[in-house]
């Protein structure tokens, strides 16, 4: 293939958010996909690949969601440079796919309307054309794509509908301008200006005199949409609802994994035991079943925790109710100087504080922005879970509650509820002492309710399975290896009393560092899990399983960590343990992602500092009032 040929095989999907733009790019590229960020931003950059037909192979950019060109916040900013070619080492697309929802076209056709300026060829795919016709919608593509000098397409992204045609019709403007002896398709961003507020009106004029002239035919709105939105976003039940939402996802994290975790507790226990019958005793023994096994295994057993919780959250997304539960919360959120759109942040902060401040983005106003990016480690993350999980196993009996109630799954509910509700009362201090600005209305379009895509759920959830699984085998790994050599070496003098654990480095550092955790409650072992525990909170329950299989004594460590923890642990140490995690901003990443972010290394210091302090602080509190409760 000529180096013209090979100049011509880079294509850009934009469009506005909710039109089922990431449900194209999966249908093209399927399985040949990666992720990374763009050159000094944090914004995901996701790209994958397809080979047309004829034999072409074209890469393919997801670009983030934006309703125009205008950009008004970083995500909407990193689409308008990478469609310009502003980046740095980041060349143009060769052409545009332009997602337009077929429901919604006036801000589809728009968009359209502003990427034309540019001068690169468009293809407009018209998504969501099986609910638009089951509505009534209907519009005349050949008048259309005439009016609008581009190929127009129908498609349905998640069932693969018009995917042959679209790559047929990418295909088709390709080889038109290799045909044509060109070196490269041209373009006209030398002369892009920003579109004026009066630019933009004439767009709207423009898009009106299209769909007139294409004979659109308006169709009716969802029945459904209305009928669900009369009570899910009533100012009463609508937050009654979203309340009993978040009840039995927290439930269902609890009753659901049970039978898969017992399945993974027994197959570590039987690994263990295969290999302690198999292997002399000696140095290599002692890391795979202390180490190794003991470590890595105490964390792989939430999985199924954290893919159910991964699952509730994907299948909100995937049916519209996510705009819908920060509309509700925009009120409330508004009361403490929150914006509307720093709900959806903080939602995603629940399954990892680092795509929830990357989210941040979308809010428009810096302060705004900051404020949620600072509050959103207080959400409880899933790297959270197998340290409540664990805590609430040894000292929270499971039993049922007003006849429908896990206890334990209660007692997660609130550790969630103490996570939300400090995580406001920080914003509101923030908002009225140190970030004072005006606050600023939520606009927002509501996407319709659709029935969730198993295929985007399941593919969504074996990525999210994948990258945990993935810290299991590299971070935590290494970690537990680097506990097990401190915790074992230097080995007990012959005429040792202790166990061999306390004659350690571990050992060492634990009591070094246990006068300063002492008056939390906090003892050695404690403080040797807290220190690796900054790289990822769960490696704190990794160390753990790792000293307690070394120090602990062999009836607890043969009923498991829990059990360890229990007959090592007082109520109060638990608690205050608990408290700690409520607070602790242990995530050397979530620190690295804010700090490139805000471009600074004060508001990533200003973050740990007042989680750090709001951390011992409470635990104190905990401590000292549940052994006075006690006493």
């Amino acid at each position: 293939m000529s180096s013209q040929t090979l100049t011509s095989n880079r294509i850009a999907l934009v469009g506005n958010p909710n039109c089922g733009k990431t449900a194209l790019f999966n249908a093209l590229t399927g399985s040949r996909q990666k992720v990374a960020n763009y050159s000094g931003v944090t914004v995901e950059r996701k790209e994958g690949a397809f080979v047309s037909p004829q034999g072409r192979k074209v890469r393919v950019l997801d670009l983030p969601g934006t309703y125009s060109l205008r950009a008004r916040s970083p995500d909407e900013a990193v689409t308008r440079d990478v469609v310009l070619g502003k980046f740095k080492n980041e060349s143009m697309p060769d052409a545009i796919v332009c997602v337009a929802d077929a429901t919604n076209l006036h801000l589809g056709l728009r968009l359209v309307l502003e990427l034309k300026k540019i001068g690169k060829p468009i293809i407009l795919a018209l998504n969501m054309m099986d609910v638009a016709r089951k509505r009534g919608y209907d519009i005349d593509l050949n008048i259309l794509s005439k009016e609008i000098g581009a190929t127009v397409i129908p498609t349905v992204a998640i069932k693969k509908n018009g995917i042959n045609e679209l790559v047929a019709a990418v295909e088709k403007e390709f080889t038109k301008f290799e045909n044509s002896g060109t070196d490269s398709i041209p373009a006209q961003t030398a002369s892009w200006q920003e579109p004026a507020a009066q630019e933009v009106r004439a767009y709207h004029k423009e898009v009106e005199r299209i769909l007139c002239a294409a004979h659109r035919k308006q169709g009716n709105a969802s029945k459904w949409t209305h009928r669900l939105d009369s009570v899910l976003l009533h100012p009463v039940w609508g937050i009654l609802s979203l309340l009993a939402i978040l009840f039995v996802v927290f439930q269902a994290v609890f009753l659901l994994p049970a039978y898969p975790q017992e399945l993974i507790e027994a197959g570590i226990e039987n690994l263990q035991h295969g290999i302690g019958a198999t292997m002399s005793d000696g140095v290599l023994k002692s890391l795979l079943l202390e180490g190794v096994i003991a470590g890595v295994g105490a964390v792989l057993v939430f999985v199924p925790q954290i893919i159910t919780l991964f699952f509730f959250i994907l299948l909100l997304e995937d049916t519209g109710y996510m705009s819908r539960a920060a509309f509700l919360m925009d009120k409330l959120m508004g009361g403490v100087g929150l914006h509307g759109k720093a709900f959806i942040p903080l939602l995603s902060s629940f399954a990892c504080a680092i795509p929830g401040i990357m989210s941040a983005r979308t809010i428009e106003n810096r302060k705004d922005r900051l404020i949620t990016i600072l509050i959103s480690p207080l959400m409880t993350c899933s790297a959270r879970l197998p340290v409540y999980t664990l805590i609430i196993a040894a000292f929270v009996p499971s039993v049922t509650i007003w006849g429908f109630a896990n206890s334990q799954g209660l007692v997660m509910f609130g550790l969630y509820a103490a996570g939300i509700l400090f995580a406001l009362a920080v914003a509101f201090v923030l908002k009225k002492f140190f970030l004072k600005g005006e606050l600023h209305p939520l606009l927002m379009e509501l996407p319709t309710y659709k029935l969730p895509s198993l295929r985007n759920v399941l593919y969504g959830l074996y990525e999210r399975a994948k990258v945990f699984i993935t810290r299991a085998g590299t971070i935590i790994l290494a970690m537990m290896i680097i506990i097990w050599f401190l915790s074992t070496y230097p080995s007990a003098p012959e005429n040792a009393t202790l166990p061999a654990i306390d004659y350690s480095f571990a050992g060492m550092i634990g009591k070094f560092v246990e006068p300063i955790l002492a008056p939390i409650g906090f003892n050695w072992q404690i403080a040797i899990a807290l220190i690796p525990g900054m790289a990822a909170r769960e490696v704190a329950v990794a160390a753990l399983g790792t000293v307690y299989a070394i120090s602990g004594n062999e009836d607890a460590v043969r009923e498991g960590l829990s059990a360890s923890i229990a007959h090592s642990w007082s109520l109060a140490t638990a608690l205050a343990f608990l408290t700690w995690y409520i607070f602790a901003p242990q995530c050397a990443p979530t620190l690295a992602v804010v700090k490139r972010e805000t471009n600074s290394w004060f508001w990533p210091t200003v973050m740990f500092t007042y989680m750090l302090g709001l951390a011992y602080t409470g635990a104190f509190a905990v401590f000292h009032l549940t052994t006075f409760l006690m006493s």
